[in-house]
């Protein structure tokens, strides 16, 4: 059963005047919280019109709901996503990242959906065949997130885990402040994302999509990005470079203008 409404962190950017474009509700992915999107999508893309908002998932950030974080499901998270489209002043696009792509197709398959971008997402197979390559290819980073603690961090588990998430050249004053907006995750979500809970199609007229991903990403790997496009019938956006939390990376300007020139053909 979904969880009744928790107190939820929301960061927002609005335009400096009133304009005609939706909002964008933006959605970390696992192990995170809203303010991956604070120090460059936010504030560019108000700048550009778009009211910029993102939220933090029940138990992440500064949201409530950490005590029964353990047992949260993909649908309490959609419940969040709900909640906070419900207090908008129109429906919004989504734009979710990784786990937060998931919770996104989870809603378009269940849902009237105005549009939705999909960055670096969990491919329609679930997380096994991801797990099974990270194992296979990685067996250290697998070791390391089995059972991963943020409360429990060592210099060896942050050198282990840095290459799967961000590149070389990603500022030091970023990966500081990513470091202590590191959160745990639910359990019962990477089983509902093992089970291929966000896989399915809408029955109606399916919603926009937009997906994205990047070369160097090694969570979500080029051929995962292309398999979620092929699963939404649209071409994958894929880009040089970056690593997994694209959003953070020095090159994050062309992510933020692929998905722009996306957003501009939304009605």
């Amino acid at each position: 059963m979904t969880a009744p409404p928790v107190h939820l962190e929301v960061r927002s950017r609005l335009p400096a005047r009133v304009t005609r474009k939706p909002p964008l509700l933006f959605i970390h992915g696992g192990y995170c919280d809203a303010w991956c999107w604070e120090p460059y999508f936010l504030p560019w893309f108000a700048a550009r019109g778009w009211p910029a908002y993102a939220l933090s998932l029940r138990g992440h950030g500064s949201s409530s709901g950490a005590e029964a974080l353990y047992v949260t499901g993909l649908d309490d998270y959609v419940a969040d996503v709900e909640q906070v489209v419900s207090g908008l002043d129109a429906p919004p696009v989504l734009i979710g990242h990784s786990m937060g792509a998931a919770i996104c197709e989870r809603m378009m398959a269940t849902r009237p959906v105005r549009g939705a971008a999909l960055l670096a997402p969990v491919p329609p197979a679930g997380l096994m065949p991801v797990a099974a390559r990270l194992a296979a290819t990685h067996p250290d980073y697998m070791s390391h997130m089995i059972g991963f603690d943020p409360t429990k961090l060592s210099s060896e588990l942050l050198q282990v885990l840095r290459p799967f998430y961000f590149s070389d050249g990603v500022d030091r004053a970023i990966l500081r402040d990513a470091l202590a907006h590191l959160n745990g995750e639910s359990p019962r979500v990477l089983i509902d994302l093992t089970l291929r809970l966000h896989w399915a199609l809408p029955k109606r007229r399916p919603s926009p999509a937009f997906v994205m991903g990047a070369i160097d990403d090694r969570i979500a790997v080029p051929d995962d990005v292309r398999a979620t496009a092929a699963h939404h019938r649209v071409d994958a956006t894929i880009l040089p470079g970056m690593g997994h939390m694209l959003m953070l990376e020095p090159e994050w300007k062309l992510a933020a203008a692929a998905l722009a020139e996306w957003l501009c053909t939304l009605d």
